[in-house]
């Protein structure tokens, strides 16, 4: 399998000058390649070239055909040597040479993927952009610990939240829709885990409630836990959870603020993987 060096390189064999290609912003799912749907797959087999993210897996980058070249955009924590505008710029760059070009992005490419940013960047060059959706970890993590996201009379809202925030907005405020009858997903907080904790507990959260914990879900190294709340900073650090990892909290109908409820464990075996460091 091919991956393009940073220069960037791309082959001008499959440009097609005169003719616009387009652009298909496709969700690779949280990490397991059959958890893709048909359409991604098509998409991935027509293109020319597909820009991909650091958390997609090779054997769905294998699921592209065999002389689509794979470039690396990816980013890492603190070291971001793709800034979001030179993303947009080679992915504009391509469409306009007549090529069809995949960006594909781990999750869903509209749930906290700057999906948007990169769509701005296409139509204001007139190029055909396509959304095809994928799992986001939220739902792959439900699944995975055996449990739904909403439940009659118990959960009727879903929030999906981040605790990573933006230069103008660093530290945002990812628990303020938190509220009895309401389940939060958070996404990339790891390391935000002591204050989303402590806000939590604030608004009137139980010490004692239930909180799920997905690390690199469905990925060979899967690890799955539950704590109580009070315990979440604790349970990560102990198990050495980083990165890609996602915490769910339900606040159940009904609950008085700050009333202790009765913690429901994880059934044998739902922790899968071993206890060690998850993620990078």
């Amino acid at each position: 399998m091919s991956r393009l060096p940073m220069d960037l390189h791309l082959d001008r064999t499959t440009a097609q000058p005169g003719k616009r290609g387009r652009i298909v912003l496709v969700g690779a799912g949280p990490g397991a390649r059959d958890l893709l749907t048909l359409r991604a797959v098509q998409r991935l087999q027509e293109a020319d070239v597909v820009f991909f993210d650091r958390l997609v897996e090779d054997d769905v980058l294998d699921l592209a055909r065999p002389e689509a070249e794979r470039v690396f955009v990816g980013k890492h924590v603190g070291a971001h040597s793709w800034p979001q505008e030179r993303i947009n710029a080679v992915i504009v760059a391509a469409a306009l040479a007549g090529r069809n070009v995949v960006r594909l992005k781990s999750g869903d490419p509209g749930i906290f993927g700057r999906a948007t940013e990169e769509l701005d960047a296409a139509r204001a060059h007139g190029i055909d952009v396509e959304i095809v959706p994928g799992v986001t970890a939220a739902c792959a993590a439900a699944a995975a610990m055996g449990q739904s996201l909403t439940e009659r009379g118990r959960s009727d809202t879903l929030v999906l939240a981040t605790g990573t925030g933006s230069a103008e907005n660093p530290l945002p405020d990812c628990v303020r829709h938190a509220a009895p009858g309401t389940t939060t997903v958070f996404y990339m907080s790891v390391r935000q885990a002591r204050r989303i904790t402590d806000a939590l507990l604030q608004k009137g959260l139980p010490a004692d409630a239930e909180i799920g914990i997905a690390a690199e879900v469905a990925k060979p190294d899967q690890w799955l836990d539950r704590c109580h709340l009070a315990d979440l900073p604790e349970a990560l650090a102990r198990n050495h959870v980083k990165g890609c990892a996602v915490i769910l909290a339900t606040w159940p109908a009904g609950t008085p603020e700050g009333t202790a409820t009765t913690p429901v464990r994880a059934e044998a075996g739902a922790t899968t993987g071993a206890r060690h460091t998850v993620g990078a």
